[in-house]
């Protein structure tokens, strides 16, 4: 069954509320033909004659299969390696040497940071690479004192996260070549990460409207190029929710056209080496 359906209007504005319920994503009217692109294919492997019958299918499946299936559609899972160098140089001679030091003073439990929104991968293995290359260079901050926590909506860019093997297009955005033959090993057209960077990453499935609860505290989030896509009240929900998942004193590290203006009040903004962040101020309201 090919489909040659149109998306109408009535048609968008039920599956974009049905989006936005789903995973936060907030669609304007200019959106819609990202869901006549990025659906169509499901409407033939669902069987379905237009675009409505694919929304009431999805609402009356009791497994939420065909929702997530959705969801993964809509997810943009544009990422890079190191994205922006600014974070990377913030986390490497400002957050990393202030961790150190608090080892030095007795500190027991581990550093953690988190990758929300991680997408196939690249953020996360970025920062156990930063991390990497702060003890090869100097640094005393050891591997084991530091977990790295990695989550994402879809199911498909996990499954490509987990494997850490990529592509030459995508072993090049962002990698320069000592980086990439420290850390890769070529087999055929595939890069594979070194397993040691690969076991120093969690990876779990998160949909950020849930409860953040069971991921624990933070010293560090990075939340990247997310907040943009999601409606003003939503991010005033998550904002709230990561106050309480960082540690007092913890670090917000966001997109470079993102901010935490308007969404919360519960962060001092830094900066560094041409880059801005947020650190979460002990007092909370």
């Amino acid at each position: 069954m090919s489909s040659t359906a149109t998306l109408s209007s009535q048609e968008f504005n039920l599956l974009r509320t049905y989006i936005e319920k789903s995973c936060g994503i907030a669609l304007g009217n200019e959106k819609a033909y990202l869901i006549d692109s990025r659906l169509s294919g499901l409407l033939a492997e669902n069987a379905c004659e237009g675009y409505e019958q694919l929304y009431h299918k999805a609402v009356n499946d009791p497994t939420n299969r065909l929702r997530d299936k959705i969801v993964d559609a809509m997810t943009t899972n544009e990422t890079l390696w190191f994205r922006d160098v600014h974070p990377y140089a913030i986390l490497r001679e400002k957050l990393l040497p202030d961790l150190e030091e608090q080892f030095s003073r007795g500190r027991r439990t581990p550093v953690r940071i988190w990758s929300a929104a991680c997408s196939t991968g690249q953020e996360p293995y970025s920062l156990a690479m930063a991390l990497r290359e702060y003890k090869r260079l100097g640094g005393r901050l050891e591997c084991e004192q530091v977990q790295i926590i990695a989550t994402d909506i879809s199911s498909s860019a996990l499954f490509v996260a987990r494997n850490g093997a990529y592509d030459r297009l995508a072993v090049t955005r962002g990698l320069d070549e000592p980086t990439r033959d420290r850390y890769f090993k070529q087999v055929g057209n595939v890069w594979r990460l070194d397993e040691s960077i690969k076991k120093m990453v969690t990876f779990s499935r998160l949909n950020l409207q849930d409860s953040l609860a069971s991921l624990g505290t933070f010293d560090i989030i990075f939340l990247r190029y997310v907040a943009i896509y999601f409606s003003d009240e939503f991010n005033r929900q998550l904002f709230a929710k990561l106050e309480q998942a960082l540690t007092p004193g913890g670090h917000l590290i966001l997109g470079a056209v993102e901010s935490v203006r308007g969404h919360s009040t519960a962060f001092e903004t830094q900066t560094h080496a041409g880059g801005m962040f947020y650190r979460l101020q002990a007092a909370r309201s």
